[in-house]
């Protein structure tokens, strides 16, 4: 699985460009504030939602410190997604935030 660090993604969000991002963690989590344009999807929920995403598209997954987010993208390669895990989720994004 390839990853990203958090300084990458942040100049790609400064750079504008279009990307998929999906948020693992759990709701009172999100509630601290989301990379902006993410889609919250729980680590739960993924197995269920995964026909919701698209196969064409790569996703960028991000929770609290990367391990779910690692959990999450092996289950989606595993259904043939293309995903990159944030190093470090959360804990070391330090860009803007979104709240839902």
């Amino acid at each position: 699985m390839k990853t990203m660090t958090t300084e990458e993604i942040i100049n790609l969000l400064d750079a504008n460009e279009d990307l998929n991002v999906i948020d693992v963690r759990e709701a009172d989590e999100v509630e601290q504030g989301m990379i902006p344009g993410a889609v919250h999807i729980p680590l739960g929920s993924i197995p269920e939602r995964a026909d919701e995403l698209d196969k064409t598209k790569e996703y960028i997954l991000v929770c609290r410190g990367g391990v779910r987010s690692a959990k999450a993208g092996e289950y989606l390669e595993s259904q043939g997604f293309e995903v990159i895990n944030l190093e470090g989720g959360m804990m070391a994004y330090d860009g803007e935030l979104e709240f839902k």
